[in-house]
Order: structure tokens, then C-alpha cells, then sequence
């Protein structure tokens, strides 16, 4: 774990190699920067400078900004009176933390009371007060990016401060896409976010907003959705969010996403939608409603106009979550009966030189395939044994793609021995053996895909 340093700290530190050992100050400089990070020192949002050389609104235009907007929302009373200048105040810090270095420029935000003073800001907004509350809420978001920042954010309140806002101007689709996107941002990395935001019913305020606001976009909710249901806290040894996922569907969440797809989804937000729709679909029964209400139907329309106008991003989330609801039975006998194999080959066609929808394909089709030997002979039938050798040969540089072949071809030649010779025939041994060599992530897969075919020596 990184050690905590102060930038006061940091400063002293500098100022004794100067002082005390003569270096000069860029030296000085240097040297406290490399024996700290070689201490293991967190060092994120240090203003790396040598003391009383410039004045630190010289050094850092971060802390000149965040100065400006604590005195002038001090000085207001928190009442908002100078709009006008606030709002500019806050543009400005998030330009800065938007910038070419805006990662650092967020840090040091962070380490000088920038969550805190926006968390302060938005908790004494009134929700009339829009363009000012939209302004801080993205600030917010743009500094919100590790779980130092967002424990700053929950031991502010921020979880309900927002939540407050959410609920009071749920009519402004600009403070909606701001206030969700704080959620997002909030919420990533940090299982204790989460958990602050569920126990405030998010799930309850997000189903109420997509059913009242059926002809707004907010990919930022769908975001929110996301990552709320993702177990992406490594402190953490067994994550809530399986259950967060089965609440969000007990309330009908699924349902809706499904409707959203349907009816009203932007190109643009489609992906958000798909992987907030996928976060849900944790077990057979919410695959399964999702199909039976219209899911898979949408998905492959959604694949077919993809196909069409050659939309590799919307084509690879539709593709994905398709993957998710395959996992059911049911959901199998669903794609096929409603011409699957056919349309994910048709896509293959349009997308022949990206090897990364080849590969999402392939991967529907090794779910599709899993313990169901009717199933693999169609495959072999319609073209996806040459479809793996192809895949094979045309990206050998592609570990993944590689990897997703071999597994493709053991889900076809297990269970049906008469698709072994087809695929020898067309060289699939030499072309697994050689992914076997290049790509040692591919060892398992490819040995597995050797054995299946029938040959002795695999694990050659």
C-alpha cells in the first residue's frame, strides 16, 4: 500500500536537500522525487516544486482555481449570489481536470479540498439554481478517479447530497446526465459507495427516472447502472453486487433497459445500455425474462443494422451482452430459432479484417455450442468451421482471437467426431499449434482444442 506523504512533508524534504546536503534545487528537487518514490510514497497530486521559488498559484493553476471558489462561495454565504463567477470558477477547474494532464491536475484537486468544496457547494445549491449545480456535478465527476477521492466523496455526504438532487430535478435532463455521472464516478473502485447509494434506493430513483423520462437519453444513468452492479473493489473479498443485480431486477429494471433498447435508445447510448442491461443478467431466470421480453429480438435487430452501417463499437456490445444471454438454455434454442448463426455469420462478412468482432462472434457461437451437439453441427453447417480457421490464419499477432478459435473448435468437434476430419482436413492442427507457441495465454485452450480433435500428442 502507498505511503501517505503531505505536501508539506514534501516540501521539507526538498527544502534539507538544499539546506542541509547544498544541492542545488533542481537536484534537490529530483532527489526527494526519486527517494520518495523508491519509499513507496504516494506522490498523486504533489505539487513537485521547490519551496518558495514561485508562488504555488504560479506552480499550480489547480489550487489558484480551488482558492478563488472556496472564498467566493464563502463569501456568498453559500447562497449562490454571484453565480455568473462561481459557475466560471467551477468550468474552470474541470477544464483543468479534462486537460492533456488532467489526471494530475484532479490529484492535486483531491489533496487540496477540491471534493469537499464541491460536495459543499452542491449541498448548499438550491435545485433551481441549475447551471450552477450541472457545473459542480461535472467538476465533480472529473475528479472522482480513485478510492482516495471517492472516501473523500462518502465522508462529505456526497452519496446523499447528490441523491438529494437527483430526486428534486429529475426534470432537467442536464442535471440528470451531471448527477448520474457522479454516481458513476463515485461509485468505481469503491464497494462502500455503492453500498451508500443502494441503501439510499438508487435502484428505485433510476427506475423512476427512465419510466417518466421515455424520450430522454441519459447515458450517464446507464453508466451508473454499470457500475453500481460491477465488483471492481480489490479490498474487497466477496462483493454485494450479485444482489444489487438481483434487486435491480426484482423491480423490474431489466424490463425497462429491454423497453429502452425497443423504443428509444440513441445510437450513442446503445453500448451503455447494452453493458448496463448485461451488469443485470447475473442468472438464468433474468436471462430468461429478458428474452421473453423481446431482448433477443432487439439484440440481433440491433446486430443486423450494425452489420449494415459497419458500427463496430455498437456491434461488439450487442454481441456481448447476446453472450451474457446465452448462458440459459432456453435462450440458445431463442437466438437460433430466429436465424442467429446466420446473422453473427452475415456480420463476420462486413467486419472481415477486425479481429475483434470475429472474435466476439466466435464467442457467441462457443456458448451456443456449449453441450449441444445439434447446436455445433449447424454451426459447421452455415460456415463456422471455416470461420476459425480463417480467424487462425488472417490474425495470428491476436492472442484473444487465437485463444477464442481454439476454443470455438473444441465446442464443435466434442461431442460431434464427424466435424474432427473437416477441420484436420482444412490444417486446424498446424494453425493450433502454432497459436500454442506464440501465445501462452492460448496453451490451455489450444491443448484442449488438440485433444478434442483426437490427436494423442496435445501437450506437445
Amino acid at each position: 500500500m502507498a505511503i501517505a506523504i503531505s505536501q508539506e512533508a514534501f516540501d521539507a524534504m526538498v527544502r534539507e536537500n538544499m539546506e542541509d546536503l547544498g544541492m542545488d534545487a533542481d537536484e534537490a528537487l529530483a532527489d526527494a522525487v526519486e527517494a520518495l518514490t523508491l519509499q513507496g510514497a504516494d506522490l498523486s497530486g504533489i505539487i513537485k516544486r521547490v519551496p518558495g521559488e514561485a508562488a504555488a498559484a504560479e506552480v499550480s493553476p489547480v489550487v489558484r482555481v480551488l482558492d478563488e471558489l472556496k472564498a467566493s462561495h464563502s463569501a456568498s454565504g453559500g447562497s449562490g449570489q454571484d453565480l455568473d463567477g462561481l459557475v466560471s470558477l467551477i468550468d474552470e477547474l474541470r477544464g483543468l481536470c479534462c486537460s492533456g494532464e488532467g489526471s494530475e491536475n484532479a490529484a492535486i484537486a483531491v489533496r487540496n479540498g477540491g471534493v469537499e468544496a464541491l460536495v459543499a457547494l452542491c449541498g448548499s445549491a438550491r435545485v433551481a439554481q441549475e447551471r450552477l449545480l450541472v457545473s459542480a456535478l461535472k467538476a465533480l465527476s472529473s475528479v472522482l478517479r480513485d478510492v482516495g477521492s471517492t472516501e473523500k466523496f462518502r465522508q462529505s455526504e456526497g452519496p446523499k447530497i447528490v441523491m438529494d438532487i437527483l430526486r428534486g430535478g429529475s426534470e432537467s435532463s442536464d442535471l440528470l446526465y451531471a448527477g448520474f455521472s457522479v454516481v458513476a464516478a463515485g461509485s468505481a473502485g469503491n464497494e462502500v459507495v455503492k453500498e451508500s447509494f443502494m441503501d439510499l434506493k438508487v435502484d428505485e430513483l433510476i427506475l423512476h427516472v427512465m419510466r417518466e423520462k421515455s424520450k430522454t437519453n441519459v447515458q450517464s444513468l446507464y453508466d451508473a447502472i454499470r457500475v453500481l452492479l460491477t465488483p471492481d473493489d480489490n479490498r474487497v473479498v466477496a462483493s454485494q453486487v450479485y444482489g444489487y443485480s438481483r434487486r435491480f431486477a426484482e423491480i423490474g429494471m431489466a424490463e425497462v433497459l429491454v423497453s429502452a433498447l425497443c423504443e428509444q435508445v440513441a445510437p450513442s447510448s446503445l453500448p451503455s445500455a447494452c453493458a448496463a442491461l448485461k451488469s443485470i443478467a447475473v442468472n438464468d431466470e433474468i436471462c430468461r425474462s429478458i428474452s421473453e421480453n423481446g431482448g433477443i429480438d432487439v439484440l440481433l435487430q440491433c446486430i443486423d443494422e450494425a452489420a449494415q452501417q459497419k458500427n463496430k463499437v455498437i456491434a461488439r456490445s450487442c454481441c456481448s451482452l447476446l453472450s451474457k444471454l446465452a448462458a440459459s438454455d432456453a435462450n440458445k434454442s431463442a437466438i437460433i430459432q430466429r436465424g442467429g448463426f446466420d446473422r453473427l455469420l452475415k456480420l463476420t462478412s462486413r467486419f472481415s479484417e477486425d479481429p475483434s468482432i470475429i472474435q466476439e462472434v466466435m464467442s457467441m457461437v462457443t456458448v451456443l455450442t456449449l453441450r449441444s451437439p445439434g447446436n455445433a453441427a449447424r454451426a459447421m453447417e452455415v460456415g463456422y468451421g471455416t470461420l476459425a480457421i480463417q480467424a487462425l490464419q488472417r490474425f495470428p499477432s491476436s492472442g484473444q482471437t487465437q485463444k477464442q478459435a481454439c476454443l470455438m473448435i473444441r465446442n464443435l468437434v466434442v461431442r460431434n467426431p464427424e466435424n474432427r476430419t473437416i477441420l484436420l482436413n482444412d490444417g486446424a492442427e498446424k494453425l493450433i499449434r502454432k497459436a500454442k507457441v506464440m501465445h501462452g495465454g492460448c496453451k490451455d485452450a489450444a491443448s484442449s482444442a488438440l485433444r478434442d480433435l483426437g490427436l494423442d500428442n496435445y501437450n506437445a
